[in-house]
């Protein structure tokens, strides 16, 4: 504290009360913390000044909000990097009555609550942070279930009741960073629940949404029912966050763990993307093969339609060159006396040209429909060289995949600490590995069969085209 003490040899009660406000200071890290209203205010050792404070002024309101933001986000970044060093430390799923995971918890909802607008009610004005958490479900389906558990639980009556079991929930579900992105992107939406400038309004909440994605590597387990989580008091607990300086520096050990944690969370990233992408290839593979079943069955109900057609056509020129023989044989004299059944003969040979004009032009829209058949095929291969395009990327994200697994073995090898969980990590990579690859050998061989039969329907269609040039 000798660096906080005024160089003079006399001390000034200006001094003095520097010097004994210095020493009432907490230091947490590279904070210090102090009361300022309602909030504790965490603040950098660097803007310590030693000169006389001036005359309290009225503090612009802007100014007090863009402190509460960063005082919560300097709190949030403690807190979940306290809570994923102690859980690995720990080594097993968190419960909770886990002391970091409830303060962790704790710092989220002031982080929700900072801003709110106030409604008023019959018994007085009620902030709660349910409602922005409701709209998450908009945005990611996948928050619906949690949504309606939540609602379904029986012992929750309070919104910021719900509110805490949507945090649990989401925590287990390993998606609350994804969540919260989702929510701090859609702003126009919060502005219903937010004052302007609200942490979840600026750019401290999309930081603290980033942060939590640290998270994915915990698990946890509660068990909502039978907890009463709406008459809980939020409390910040800053002695759980208190260092030494001499213990303010990480050793080591603890960047490599990090640095492998970052790879770890990367690779599960890359994996999910990769699955997503080999699943909408699959749905597109089968949807091809149906189209190409039901374009085949098209192919021969069409050229059933031809073949019978034609057999029509022959038979009405079998019988219109019969009946034209005919009548050059007839001599005037059969004429006179015949006139009637030539008038008949008339009369049919009319109809049975008709009736060829009206086969001819079934014929030409036979003809367009195996025109429209030929372009499908073309559209068929040519999405078949782009699902081959693809397999291509695929297989180069794969083979980038066991590049990275191969790095990443051979730094969990080379570390000493934590040798179960470095082999269960390896296990698993090599076990999500294989199963791209069977994958990937399945789609190619899907294509290979999609490309029989694309040819099949060519040669088919070629067929066609040389029976009726």
């Amino acid at each position: 504290m000798s660096a906080l003490t005024p160089q003079s040899d006399m001390p000034t009660p200006t001094t003095d009360k520097i010097t004994q406000a210095a020493m009432e200071t907490i230091y947490l890290c590279k904070f210090r913390v102090s009361m300022d209203g309602e909030w504790l205010c965490l603040r950098e050792l660097d803007d310590i000044s030693l000169t006389p404070d001036p005359e309290p002024t009225h503090e612009d309101p802007n100014y007090l909000m863009a402190n509460e933001r960063m005082n919560l986000m300097n709190m949030a970044k403690l807190s979940i990097k306290g809570l994923i060093e102690s859980a690995l430390n720990l080594g097993r799923t968190l419960d909770s009555d886990y002391a970091p995971l409830q303060q962790f918890f704790v710092v989220m909802e002031h982080c929700l609550k900072h801003g709110l607008k106030a409604k008023k009610t019959f018994l007085g004005q009620n902030k709660s942070f349910w409602g922005p958490l409701e709209l998450v479900e908009k945005f990611v389906p996948e928050a619906a279930e949690i949504t309606a558990s939540v609602k379904d639980l029986p012992g929750l009556k309070t919104p910021v009741g719900r509110g805490r079991a949507w945090l649990r929930l989401a925590l287990m579900q390993k998606k609350l960073s994804e969540y919260m992105k989702a929510l701090v992107n859609r702003r126009e939406l919060l502005s219903e629940f937010y004052e302007p400038n609200a942490l979840m309004m600026e750019e401290e909440g999309v930081v603290i949404a980033g942060l939590l994605v640290g998270l994915n590597v915990i698990d946890a387990n509660f068990c909502m029912k039978g907890e009463d989580l709406d008459s809980q008091v939020g409390v910040i607990d800053f002695s759980m966050y208190l260092k030494d300086g001499s213990s303010s520096k990480g050793t080591e050990g603890d960047g490599q763990i990090t640095a492998i944690l970052d790879q770890k969370n990367y690779v599960e990233e890359l994996n999910r993307h990769l699955s997503a992408t080999v699943n909408n290839l699959q749905a597109k593979v089968d949807a091809l093969e149906k189209s190409n079943t039901k374009l085949t069955g098209e192919l021969a109900v069409a050229n059933n339609r031809i073949i019978t057609l034609q057999g029509e056509m022959e038979r009405i020129k079998e019988e219109s060159s019969y009946m034209m023989e005919s009548n050059r044989k007839v001599t005037k004299q059969d004429r006179t006396a015949d006139g009637h059944a030539l008038s008949e003969a008339r009369k049919q040979l009319k109809e049975e040209t008709q009736l060829r004009l009206d086969v001819e032009k079934e014929l030409e829209v036979q003809i367009g429909m195996r025109q429209e058949m030929e372009l499908a095929m073309r559209m068929l291969e040519k999405d078949v060289c782009e699902k081959q395009d693809a397999l291509v990327a695929l297989r180069q994200q794969l083979d980038d995949l066991r590049a990275l697994k191969h790095e990443l073995s051979f730094k969990l090898q080379s570390s000493d600490l934590g040798g179960k969980q470095k082999a269960e990590l390896n296990s698993r990579l090599e076990e999500k590995t294989n199963q791209m690859a069977a994958t990937i050998k399945q789609l190619e061989q899907s294509e290979k069969d999609l490309v029989k039969q694309a040819k099949t329907l060519n040669s088919a269609a070629n067929k066609l085209i040389q029976k009726h040039p």
